[in-house]
């Protein structure tokens, strides 16, 4: 028995999340159905985590076991071949037996995209989020750090996170001003809960309409309060960056 680790980039916008659901388009079954054609076999393929309807990721990383005896370096291309377009395999390599890639993984990265210019975009609306308000982004760099370390992340976590426990640790938080009026809100951690990207961008949003201070932050995560934080950002300006082990 073969554990194949595969890294996949998708365009989250026509499928309803990661997660296998019946009689919804989702990218685990559209993959899984993928490999039963090349390999004949019923396989149960295991995400690093799972993005939600409408978010995309650069590298995804998931695994499963196969019996089958196609060269590694076949794997993308084969499994590429009965995919939609909107999902490629772009590295599998062979590793040990043990690997899993939820329980193994380290850190994640997440970025999240903001058009701060007057006019939505025609061509990336569905890989940005567009806010017309101009942003004060010397506000926002202040405000991201306090996410830093850890901390519980009651306040930004969606109803219905399924996680005991809202304690994670931030290992890296910046914003970075990129050229046509974009944003990247960046967050490298430990592990996120349901939406807590999402509703970490929304409040820094917040902050970069001065609607809350920079210092206001460590407060908000004290207080635990979900009302207290900024809204939750669509998921269209979201994507999973890469995985770590």
């Amino acid at each position: 028995m073969r554990n194949i680790k595969l890294v996949i980039e998708y365009d989250g916008k026509e499928f309803n999340g990661w997660q296998k659901q019946p009689n919804k388009l989702n990218i685990q079954g559209s993959i899984e159905e993928a490999i039963k054609q090349i390999t004949g076999e019923e396989i149960e393929l295991y995400a690093s985590g799972r993005t939600d309807a409408g978010v995309h990721a650069y590298g995804q990383v998931a695994n499963f076991k196969t019996e089958s005896n196609l060269p590694i370096e076949k794997f993308p291309v084969a499994i590429n071949t009965k995919l939609k377009k909107s999902i490629r395999i772009i590295k599998a390599e062979e590793v040990d037996e043990r690997f899993h890639s939820r329980l193994n993984c380290k850190k994640k990265t997440y970025r999240y995209v903001i058009n701060n210019s007057e006019f939505a975009s025609a061509i990336y609306r569905n890989l940005e989020t567009h806010i017309p308000q101009k942003l004060n982004i010397r506000k926002m760099k202040e405000a991201i750090k306090y996410f830093e370390g850890e901390h519980d992340f009651k306040a930004f976590k969606a109803s219905g996170t399924s996680s005991k426990s809202s304690v994670r640790t931030i290992y890296k938080a910046e914003i970075k001003e990129m050229s046509n009026n974009r944003i990247y809100i960046e967050l490298t951690g430990n592990g996120f809960l349901y939406n807590m990207v999402r509703i970490i961008a929304g409040t820094l949003v917040d902050v970069g309409l001065e609607k809350i201070k920079p210092e206001e932050i460590s407060n908000i995560i004290e207080k635990g309060k979900r009302d207290l934080a900024g809204k939750t950002l669509p998921p269209n300006g979201l994507f999973l960056l890469n995985v770590e082990y």
